[in-house]
């Protein structure tokens, strides 16, 4: 018999390649998944407009999906009006480290997440890196409330820029990850993907030796060192690949696949 896992996945360069298209072998190897038994969740950094799009093209309408990085987990269950209710969101003050990093790079641009409804913006972001109703707005504005994420971007950056960044300010109070270009996401103190599955792992009562998560991130990071077979996608950069149990090929060569088979 099939012991039912918690399989988590991430989207952008391990579901999906990095042109945004969605293979039908991952497609439908995640559909047999399902069909098994176990509990695939989606977990992202994206916002819950971007990651419902996602799960209506892996055809994915039942079970959990966790977004921001952690910061909000969704229920999905059809008979809702879009599909999924919010069971946890976690938010933070973003002013403190907006302002220090603001002062730091001043022409980056930020984005502030609206929960289910898209982001405010310092201004405008290149077309297609941000889904829904994308707003701009003044600093104040965009620093007033407390919020589950912030994407911070200086186009002209690196993600090695970035990182000496972080460490030359010190951010308090925030979780961050640093994107394959120079892209900060700012969470909640101590939230991550890792900690939104621990507690959908509880909710579940799945015990923890069946739990799989697959990544390629530095924001998937957490999420390989939570769960008991954590895979790095071919494609994840070195310090990624070092803290996973195991190392599967390239996104463009649908490494999800193997990974996703071995559980049947």
């Amino acid at each position: 018999m099939t012991v039912p896992h918690l399989v988590a996945l991430d989207v952008d360069g391990t579901t999906i390649n990095h042109a945004g298209e969605l293979s039908p072998a991952v497609r439908a190897a995640v559909q047999e998944v399902v069909a098994a038994g176990h509990h695939l969740i989606v977990s992202t950094g994206r916002s819950i407009v971007a990651t419902t799009m996602i799960l209506d093209e892996l055809g994915v309408f039942s079970g959990y999906a966790v977004c921001s990085n952690g910061a909000v987990t969704l229920e999905l269950d059809p008979l809702e009006h879009k599909g999924f209710r919010i069971i946890d969101s976690v938010t933070f003050d973003p002013a403190p480290a907006l302002n220090l990093l603001r002062a730091e790079w001043p022409d980056a641009v930020v984005a502030v997440e609206e929960l289910g409804v898209g982001f405010k913006l310092s201004a405008p972001f290149p077309d297609g890196e941000l889904q829904g109703e994308l707003r701009v707005v003044p600093w104040d504005e965009l620093v007033a409330e407390p919020v589950t994420r912030v994407t911070f971007r200086a186009p002209n950056g690196t993600a090695e820029d970035f990182l000496a960044l972080t460490e030359r300010i010190g951010l308090h109070g925030v979780s961050y990850a640093v994107g394959f270009s120079a892209w900060l996401d700012l969470n909640p103190e101590g939230v991550s993907k890792g900690s939104a599955l621990e507690l959908l792992r509880r909710r579940l009562g799945i015990d923890p030796r069946y739990t799989l998560a697959v990544g390629d991130q530095r924001n998937d990071v957490e999420m390989l060192q939570w769960a008991a077979r954590g895979v790095a996608m071919g494609n994840a950069p070195d310090s990624v690949k070092a803290v996973a149990d195991e190392v599967t090929l390239d996104v463009d060569e649908d490494g999800l696949v193997p990974v996703l088979r071995s559980l049947l």
